[in-house]
């Protein structure tokens, strides 16, 4: 008995990191939807589908997020033993999830396509509770291919409706399923690729400089190599002809405007007085924000922006200054400096002739309700990030694919700018246009590429496909009829 219950998780951890492969940056979709076919088939038939699940989004999620090492080895003497216990963690926790999905497979005479509708549900979830962490959603396995134009459309949420359900369809019947769920894909593919097909408005006159430091992250906060790294950005940023804007990637410099106002005159003095975003640290009393400020002229702070959608445990504690008001402990209390505070929500910023933008500070553009929740539709989008945090085998390029997926939903160009990369610019398409190599220094010189229309996806967010959902659960979870005594 234990011995089969261990083969039987095994199995489905493996079908599980096989579905995992179609992320980036390996991309290989069609492994990965042989992989989620699969481990439908596998939850489906097993006596223990709620285990199965568990399993196979824990082998789904070890793999996936790999990445998640990478922070605990930066100061590896000290932290590195704890990086296989938030990997463990980190992927039994998410999958649970899953084994919710695995469990209404139980409750209904339609095993597969249950499962299916119940893991699109349960990971629509995942991108909320707790305050969310959508990464490396199945449906993210299309980013790049013509399938992911239906994100403008039905959003991340129908991506992964998409993908379950024709996964589902060969286990639900194997020869008409295999056929339709075929014919389904092959058809949004093909409506992919005649969207990609239209041309897009011309790119506007206003020229972006994107400003790549590679800065190595064990060094970044060195008081010593503070200057080093200031002056790095400050030739790129002056050289002939300069930007109409430039842009500094998220706390691009160590140093405090509100310490040092003389670095944000330094910053103008480079770009001849013209506007620079630069992502920095703000203080006031004893808070702290990660910010992105806009300086321009003789050195003023025309814009700033405060990271709303901080990481749990990594940027805050949970409830920090309520331990402090209940117990007094003042070492998790963002009010006491000792952890970012938020900041207000989404914001849109007028840089007048250089349109309206919508900021994002790193993770904030794996959140499309973040996008959606602006007070007004921006002519694009900027995300300033240091992904130096994960590494140089799977993380940055995941984040990266994320912000290429809420360009298409939103029908807006979207620039990237990072520390160590992946720096690039991406049309309203979703489609890459230019990048700086990675884990180099250097910067990269640009047009802003147009917006579209507002998108479906960008008016109406994930209704319409609740409303699908809603249809399908209610033709599909229909409780099993009780045997005849």
């Amino acid at each position: 008995m234990q011995s089969s219950l261990i083969r039987e998780a095994a199995l489905a951890a493996a079908l599980g990191a096989v579905a995992a492969l179609g992320q980036a940056p390996w991309g290989l979709w069609f492994v990965s939807f042989a992989g989620f076919a699969a481990l439908i088939w596998r939850v489906t038939v097993s006596g223990r589908p709620t285990w199965a699940a568990w399993f196979g989004g824990a082998g789904y999620f070890a793999l996936a997020l790999s990445w998640i090492i990478e922070p605990f080895l930066i100061d590896a003497e000290t932290y590195a033993w704890m990086a296989p216990f938030a990997l463990v963690l980190l992927a039994f926790g998410l999958a649970l999830f899953w084994a919710a999905a695995g469990y209404a497979t139980t409750r209904t005479r339609h095993p597969a396509l249950t499962f299916a509708l119940a893991l699109t549900l349960a990971e629509l979830a995942r991108g909320y509770v707790l305050t969310g962490f959508p990464w490396a959603t199945p449906g993210h396995i299309w980013i790049g291919t013509p399938v992911d134009q239906a994100a403008a459309y039905i959003g991340p949420t129908g991506l992964t409706l998409l993908t379950l359900l024709a996964a589902s369809l060969p286990v639900a019947s194997r020869r008409l399923g295999t056929i339709a769920g075929i014919s389904l894909l092959a058809g949004v593919a093909g409506g992919g690729q005649w969207r990609l097909s239209t041309p897009l408005p011309p790119d506007l006159p206003t020229t972006l400089r994107l400003v790549q430091p590679n800065a190595e992250q064990h060094l970044k906060w060195d008081a010593s190599r503070a200057r080093t790294y200031l002056d790095r950005q400050l030739k790129m940023t002056a050289k002939a002809p300069v930007a109409d804007l430039t842009i500094w990637p998220e706390t691009a410099i160590p140093y405090l405007f509100e310490d040092y106002p003389e670095v944000a005159a330094l910053i103008t003095d480079a770009s001849g007085g013209r506007p620079v975003a630069v992502g920095i640290q703000r203080v006031e009393g004893q808070r702290f924000w990660n910010a992105m400020r806009v300086v321009q002229g003789q050195g003023a702070i025309s814009q700033t922006y405060d990271k709303h959608h901080l990481v749990p445990f990594g940027e805050y504690i949970p409830f920090g200054d309520l331990a402090q008001d209940w117990f007094g402990l003042t070492a998790f209390a963002a009010r006491s400096g000792n952890s970012y505070s938020a900041g207000q929500g989404a914001a849109v910023l007028d840089l007048g002739v250089l349109g309206k933008v919508l900021p994002l500070i790193c993770y904030e553009a794996v959140f499309p309700q973040d996008l959606r929740s602006a007070p007004e539709r921006a002519d694009w989008i900027l995300q300033v990030t240091n992904d130096a945090w994960f590494g140089v085998w799977s993380g940055p390029f995941q984040h990266a694919a994320q912000a290429q997926l809420r360009a298409t939903e939103q029908g807006l160009p979207l620039i990237r700018v990072a520390n160590t990369g992946v720096t690039e610019v991406i049309d309203a398409h979703g489609r890459v246009r230019a990048a700086l190599p990675f884990g180099t220094i250097g910067a990269l010189d640009t047009t802003l590429p147009a917006a579209l229309p507002p998108t479906l996806y960008a008016r109406w967010g994930e209704a319409p496909v609740l409303v699908l959902l809603a249809g399908l659960v209610l033709v599909t979870f229909r409780r099993k009829p009780r045997p005849v005594a």
